[in-house]
This record gives structure tokens, C-alpha cells and sequence, in this order.
């Protein structure tokens, strides 16, 4: 047989929905993302070239993906991950820095990848970072100007109530490091809502970091009513991390955040009616369809099968082989025997010329053949007898009727110490150890005896209180049942305590362990004190039973309580019309009524030989457990409101004019990436309407695209003759500092 080793990436098929006990088709499947690396891309041609001095450096800084362009352009010429790598290469002597998706270029670069973003926020934390993403930006762009500057007005997206100290270094590092002309800041979800021709409306911004609801009339927010939700797309993919980590927590494969925010974009939606679905979610029927499977790299071992020929050829060969091995160990036990019986001869015809002998001679006979006394010949011509006879009856066909066990007789008990010599005494001493043996057996083939009567009688006045109370019977087997089960459930969970060194029933293994050494626990044993009589009395003993198995009894140690159990769910199968074959241990075992099951591998059963399926992830409830949390927060464990009542909030308490509301409602606006869910828009329009009044007109849309809009909006902003007015320019960060910010209707205010 041949093992070899082989990666394997399984094609994905299609399936229907089957019974879950029949044979199903092939899952589709979903193979876990590679790392996001792009490989070489060309640099974007012609566009400094065709810019002039007024055309401005579109960048929609995302803490997710950064996306950089010329305002001229209708899409981002680039669009990157805000992540930088840096190593020293020791063949070059000299550090590589490698940018966006070139990051992701090796294990060497993945291993020194570090994010512009604080985790989770969209906080710059790391200026080293943003700043190799700018020249990385600008070098793309084709930048190339005479006094090593950029010589061109920067437009650049922030978030909601950005932090003043982060501004202040975004335009220190443009205007020292770059020499740009002018910035100027746009919220994103603003901008993205000005490109969807938006005036008035309710603005609802999911995004990778964040979740914001902005309203906005005739086209100027209301920076005082803006409310914050703190989830977004990098929280969620977190939080289906942890549920899979737990859900399998000891996944051999390696698993990433690149994977994980791959899973909630590609497989999660939005229920419409949580509640209901994640009841019935792990329902069989249908549970093909909605049980995701996500496979894995692996290396499965295939096994070389042998040809029938093959397999006839090593059957005769091991034939033959246990044949002449049976021939020698035939040999083995003849020879063996003979010499047994020429052994019994001789010490038989030594026994016959002990008689008449004097004592001398005797003891000179038996020393030559190393026999103390004449019981010693005679102990050993019985053992030979009876080795000869069963060796007879085993190997050459002996008679098959054994001889009756001759009564035992312990005739020097009844004598006096003081009439015995040495060898007397201790004869006696033996045959005193022999009665005890065989007193126990006879007690133990008494108890055995009683012990069936016993039994016996048991079945009996069971039988007669079957026949005369059928309930009362079956209540006392029911409890019966219950019994059992607790049993077994606290044998394992001890059994498993007991692999737990932290555990209470391994702190008290080794409490008892560490008693051993003193007669008074917790006393510390000093080196020459008090002798150590353990084992002195029987009782000591005991204690390794309790070490080995816990505080239990004997009784409970030898008994298995599987057969009772057995024994019990027979007879209610037989006589309790309510107690079916489902009910049974077994039946609650199988893994097609398991709900664990269910939720661990789906809908098909599990080989935990199989390499395959240990590498594979199955995604059910997570799909749209996940999402949900936008609505219900407290599913993750966050305390805040959801994102409809931040919404009635707004709409409701904190605009009191009938006008107001109403040009709100008519223009629900969602943009972002965490919007992108299956069902968002439905659900979203679906539970509005139940805290609005009946006559409230209300419209939701959705941006043309969530990623980009911001970008396509900060472009056109860009291009409008107000923008420059709207913009810093480099003399007033000289004259008012680094903290100066123009307000417009586009961006955050100095003061709320």
C-alpha cells in the first residue's frame, strides 16, 4: 500500500434539497479566499499630463480602501487597501516597502503589513503608513513636477466629526511634505449624496468603520441631529471571527481577516424576519440551500488500491504463513510434552526408590535433584500430572471428561507449632494460604450463586408489579431512564474534568496524591520524622481507587450503565405505547435528528478521518446573525439603539416641523459598503413604516454605487467654481496654522 500526499482544491457543483436520511448530491462550494494580491499593475498613463494647475487630486481617504484620481476622471484611477509592508532586504541591503495589494505579495510581506487606520475606527494612527500611501498615490498618478512637489489642490474625504489633531497632521504633511496649493475636506457620505442629487433626506452611512445617519435640508446637514451607530463592515467581519473560532476551536487550517470580511460580503443577507428565520434556520428541509460551505486548502492522504490479483497473492501468502506457523507451534507443544512426560517418568521412578531408604539417603537423593522434602516431589509430580493431562486433551485428543477437583485437606493446621520443625512450620504457613484461597472461592461461587437468585427474583416481583400497576411500572422505568442518562452524562463530564489539570475533579486528584505523604492533610512532611505505616491497614488501599476514578463506589465503577440503559428502553419500547424509537439514546445520537449537527456540518454527515472535512467551515445561522446587528446591537454585545430607532429618534423627537419630516422621509439615502446586504433596502423600508405615522410618505433608495459615489462626488465638488473658495490654500495654513478649517455644506464644522 502507497500513501501519498496531495493538495486539493474540490470543483464546486450544484445540489438540491434530498430527505435528510437519503443519499444527496455534491454541496457547492466555496473555496476560502487567496491573499488579495493583484500582481503587477501598470501605472495609470496621460493623467498629469492632461491636468492643469486648477485640476485637483481626487482622494476618498477610506479606512478600508483608499481611492485616488484626477477630478477630470468619472471613476478612480486607483484603488488600494490602506496598508504598507516593510522589510530589510539583507541580499540587497537595502528596506523594500511594499504598498496596497502588493503587500499581500508573500508570507515575508503579510508577516510586516501595518494599517493606516486605528482597528475598528477611522482614526489615522500610524502617519509613517499614511505617508508611504501618498507617495505611493501621487508616484501612480504620474506626478512629476520641477520643485519635487505635487503642483496640484488636493480634495480629500474625512469622516463625520473628524479629530482636529488628525486634520492637522493631514495638512501639515500635504503642505510641508507635498507643497499642495490648497485642500480642502469632504465628509464622504455628504459628498456620495450630493452626487445622487440629493437636497433633502435622511442620509444613512454604513461604512467599513462606522455607521452614521445625517439629515440633511435643502442641501446643508444638520451636524447637531447627527447620530452614530459603532458598527460597520471591520466589526462585523470581527464578529464572524469569533463565532466561527468558537463554533470550531480546533480548525486546523489558518483562517484571516481578508478571509472573514470575504465571507460577509459574499454569503451574509439580511433577514427579514430574524426572529422566525433563526428558528427554523436549521430546519432539514431546505438546509441545503441555506448551509454554505467554505472550503479550506488541505492535504488528504489517497491510498493506492491493489488489483484483485494482488490481493489474492498476499492472502496466500499469509495463508501459508499462519499454516507453518501452526505446524511449529504443533512441534513446539509435542516436543514440550514429551519432555513433561519423560520428566513425570523419572521423578515418579525417584519416588518409588525413596522407599525403604534411610533418612540419610533420601535426603541425599532428593538433594541431587533439588527437592528439599518428599512434599516437595510429590507437589511437583501433581503439577506435571495435571500440565501432561490438559496438554493431552488440547493438542493430541485426550480424554475430554476432567478429573472432579480432589477435596482439599490441610492436615498440619490441626497441629501445634511446637510439634513442627522448621520445614513444618512453614508448610504450614503455606497450607494456612492455601485454605484461604479456597475458602474465598467457595464463598465467591456462593455469592455467585446467591447473586442469581437474586436477579431471579428481581425479574419476578418486576414481572408481578408489570402485571398489576402497568403505570406505576412504567413511571419507576421512566425515572429509571432519567437516572441512567444523568449517569452517563456525569461520567463523561468527569471523564473530561479529569483531562482539565484546572478542574475541580483534578484539584482533588491531586489534593488526595499530595495527602499521601503525611497521616494529617495539609501537613507538611518533615525529612526523619514519624515512620510511614501506609499500608498497614487494608483501608489505605482504597485510596488509589479514589485517585484513579473520583468519589465513586465500587459499585458504581463496574457498573455499565449503557446495557442498563438498553435493558430499560427495551422493555418501554415494549410495554409504553408514548416511548418510540426516537426517544431512545441512540435514536437522540444519530446525527440526522442532531440540531448540532445541523449547525456544525450541515445537512450531510461528518468523516472525521477525512482531511476534506475537517478543513471545511459551514456557514448557516452566521449569515444572517452577522448583519443583523446593525438592527439589534445587543446581538453582539453592543449597548446602543439600532439603526431604526437612531432613526424614528431623529425623525420623530428631534424635528418638530411637519415639513421637515416629511422632506426626510421622502428621501431615505443609503450609502457605504456595509449597505450592500441582500434585503437592506426591504427591511430597512419594512420596519420604518411600523414607527411612522400611516399617512408619512416615505422612499428609500440606495447610491448608484456605494464605494465610488463618495469618490464621483468629492470629483464634482471638485469641479465647481465655488470649490476654490471652500478649499485652505497654502498662504492661509501659513497664516492661520494647521488647524484652520473653511465650513461649507460639505464638510464638518469647527464648532457644533
Amino acid at each position: 500500500m502507497t500513501i501519498s500526499s496531495v493538495r486539493v482544491y474540490e470543483p464546486a457543483n450544484g445540489f438540491s434539497q434530498r430527505s435528510r436520511s437519503s443519499p444527496k448530491p455534491a454541496p457547492r462550494v466555496w473555496h476560502a479566499s487567496e491573499p488579495p494580491f493583484k500582481g503587477y499593475q501598470a501605472a495609470p498613463s496621460q493623467g498629469f499630463q492632461q491636468s492643469s494647475a486648477s485640476t485637483a487630486i481626487v482622494v476618498d481617504n477610506g479606512s478600508s480602501v483608499i481611492k485616488a484620481g484626477w477630478s477630470f476622471d468619472k471613476s478612480p484611477r486607483l484603488s488600494l487597501p490602506a496598508n504598507v509592508a516593510r522589510y530589510r532586504d539583507r541580499k540587497l541591503n537595502r528596506t523594500c516597502m511594499y504598498v496596497g495589494y502588493d503587500a499581500y505579495a508573500d508570507a515575508t510581506t503579510r508577516g510586516q503589513i501595518r494599517n493606516a487606520f486605528e482597528p475598528g475606527s477611522s482614526i489615522i494612527a500610524n502617519w509613517d503608513v499614511m505617508e508611504g500611501i501618498l507617495d505611493y498615490t501621487f508616484l501612480q498618478l504620474g506626478i512629476d513636477s520641477d520643485d519635487g512637489g505635487i503642483g496640484r489642490p488636493v480634495v480629500m474625504t474625512e469622516p463625520v466629526a473628524n479629530l482636529g489633531y488628525s486634520r492637522k497632521t493631514m495638512n501639515e504633511l500635504l503642505f510641508e511634505c507635498y507643497s499642495a496649493p490648497s485642500v480642502g475636506y469632504g465628509i464622504d457620505a455628504l459628498l456620495s449624496y450630493k452626487y445622487n442629487r440629493g437636497q433633502n433626506g435622511l442620509i444613512i452611512s454604513s461604512s467599513h468603520s462606522s455607521t452614521h445617519l445625517i439629515p440633511v435640508l435643502d442641501s446643508k446637514p444638520i451636524m447637531s441631529s447627527i447620530s452614530r451607530l459603532n458598527w460597520g463592515g471591520y466589526h462585523g467581519a470581527e464578529y464572524l471571527s469569533k463565532l466561527i473560532k468558537l463554533k470550531y476551536p480546533t480548525f486546523p487550517g489558518k483562517m484571516t481577516d481578508v478571509q472573514f470580511q470575504e465571507m460577509v460580503r459574499e454569503h451574509c443577507y439580511i433577514s427579514q424576519d430574524f426572529d422566525r428565520e433563526m428558528r427554523r434556520y436549521l430546519d432539514w428541509t431546505g438546509l441545503e440551500d441555506r448551509d454554505h460551505l467554505v472550503q479550506y486548502p488541505y492535504t488528504e492522504h489517497v491510498v493506492v488500491e491493489k488489483t484483485e490479483e494482488e490481493l489474492a497473492k498476499i492472502a496466500d501468502r499469509k495463508k501459508e504463513s499462519g499454516r507453518r506457523l501452526q505446524e511449529q507451534a504443533a512441534k513446539m507443544r509435542l516436543d514440550k510434552l514429551v519432555r513433561k512426560e519423560q520428566e513425570l517418568e523419572y521423578f515418579k521412578d525417584l519416588q518409588q526408590r525413596l522407599t525403604n531408604q534411610t533418612k540419610k539417603e533420601i535426603k541425599r537423593l532428593l538433594d541431587e535433584d533439588e527437592f528439599k522434602d518428599e512434599a516437595q516431589l510429590d507437589k511437583a509430580i501433581k503439577e506435571l500430572e495435571k500440565s501432561v493431562r490438559k496438554a493431552r486433551n488440547k493438542d493430541i485428543g485426550g480424554p475430554e471428561n476432567a478429573e472432579e477437583e480432589e477435596e482439599q485437606t490441610f492436615p498440619l493446621l490441626d497441629v501445634p507449632d511446637d510439634q513442627l520443625d522448621e520445614a513444618g512450620l512453614k508448610q504450614k504457613r503455606h497450607q494456612r494460604l492455601m485454605k484461604s484461597g479456597f475458602e474465598a472461592r467457595a464463598r465467591a461461587k456462593v455469592e455467585k450463586e446467591q447473586e442469581k437468585a437474586r436477579v431471579a427474583e428481581e425479574e419476578r416481583r418486576d414481572e408481578y408489579r408489570r402485571e398489576n400497576d402497568l403505570q406505576g411500572w412504567l413511571e419507576r422505568k421512566r425515572a429509571a431512564r432519567t437516572l441512567y442518562l444523568q449517569k452517563i452524562k456525569d461520567k463523561d463530564r468527569l471523564k473530561a474534568d479529569l483531562g482539565n489539570r484546572k478542574s475541580l475533579a483534578s484539584q482533588m486528584r491531586m489534593k488526595t496524591l499530595a495527602n499521601l505523604a503525611s497521616d494529617q492533610p495539609g501537613r507538611k512532611r518533615r525529612r526523619g520524622g514519624d515512620d510511614d505505616n501506609f499500608g498497614a491497614n487494608d483501608d489505605d488501599w482504597g485510596v488509589y481507587r479514589t485517585v484513579q476514578t473520583g468519589d465513586q463506589s465500587d459499585e458504581e465503577e463496574e457498573e455499565d450503565f449503557g446495557v442498563g440503559l438498553k435493558n430499560v428502553e427495551a422493555q418501554l419500547l415494549q410495554y409504553d405505547p408514548t416511548f418510540t424509537e426516537n426517544h431512545t439514546l441512540e435514536a437522540q445520537s444519530d446525527w440526522t435528528k442532531s440540531l448540532v449537527h445541523a449547525f456544525l456540518r450541515g445537512p450531510r454527515p461528518f468523516d472525521p478521518e477525512s482531511q476534506q472535512e475537517a478543513h471545511q467551515i459551514h456557514l448557516n445561522v452566521e449569515r444572517i446573525r452577522v448583519p443583523e446587528v446593525v438592527f439589534q446591537p445587543a446581538i453582539a454585545g453592543l449597548d446602543q439603539a439600532g439603526l431604526v430607532e437612531i432613526a424614528a429618534d431623529i425623525i420623530n423627537q428631534r424635528f418638530t416641523s411637519v415639513r421637515d419630516r416629511d422632506a426626510l422621509l421622502r428621501d431615505i439615502f443609503m450609502t457605504g459598503g456595509n449597505t450592500l446586504f441582500s434585503g437592506f433596502e426591504d427591511r430597512l423600508s419594512r420596519e420604518l413604516r411600523t414607527v411612522l405615522p400611516i399617512e408619512a410618505t416615505l422612499r428609500v433608495r440606495g447610491a448608484g454605487d456605494p464605494l465610488a459615489d463618495a469618490w464621483r462626488g468629492a470629483a464634482q465638488w471638485a469641479r465647481e467654481p465655488g470649490f476654490e473658495a471652500m478649499s485652505v490654500t497654502r498662504e492661509e495654513y501659513l497664516e492661520k496654522g494647521a488647524e484652520y478649517l473653511k465650513e461649507h455644506n460639505w464638510g464638518n464644522l469647527t464648532t457644533v
